[in-house]
């Protein structure tokens, strides 16, 4: 199994562009987010100590991400490949990640990092927090949290991705279809 990783700040895209990459390349996608919420609904001892942190906009500690992508991992294992959409976020669980797929002998392949400018991130939000019923799409404060967050986690991350892993960078501005052009030019 291959794990091809899309990484990029909040409101930069990631779920729509794993949405088509799932369509197009028969990978899985699975968002952190995602799966952290459906942890907390169905309150797996994992998902309550997330709830916690995810109600607040901060991120859930890295072991217990690394035990969810653990978990993951042996779940889709008979898959051809999975799409990883928000996570790793920090440099541990790029090292994590890493062990986890050498322990059950699996490929990360590429690392496809957007980028967008943090006043076009912003225009995003709030145009996700009127047609999302997620609460904490509705508070701008949590959108600035968040975009903060991967200022000061995850931006760190993707440099030290790039040390141990092949990552190319994609200008997150445009169509979707030109973002998504940009995207298969390089797979």
């Amino acid at each position: 199994m291959e794990i091809l990783i899309i990484t990029g700040p909040p409101y930069s895209g990631k779920g729509t562009q794993c949405e088509i990459l799932n369509e197009q390349l028969d990978f899985k996608h699975i968002s952190t987010g995602d799966r952290c919420r459906l942890e907390k609904e169905n309150q797996t001892e994992i998902g309550k100590v997330m709830a916690e942190y995810e109600e607040k906009g901060d991120l859930v500690p890295d072991s217990l991400m690394k035990e969810l992508f653990s978990q993951i991992l042996n779940e889709n294992k008979t898959n051809k490949g999975i799409i990883l959409d928000g996570y790793p976020r920090t440099d541990a669980q790029v090292d994590d990640l890493i062990e986890l797929a050498e322990q059950k002998g699996m490929k990360i392949g590429k690392v496809l990092n957007i980028e967008v400018p943090k006043s076009e991130l912003l225009i995003r939000a709030k145009k996700r927090a009127e047609t999302s019923d997620r609460k904490d799409d509705k508070d701008p404060q949590i959108h600035i949290k968040r975009i903060d967050v991967f200022e000061k986690s995850t931006r760190p991350a993707i440099e030290y991705m790039k040390s141990k892993l092949a990552v190319k960078n994609f200008d997150g501005l445009g169509s979707i279809e030109e973002i998504t052009e940009r995207i298969k030019a390089s797979l």
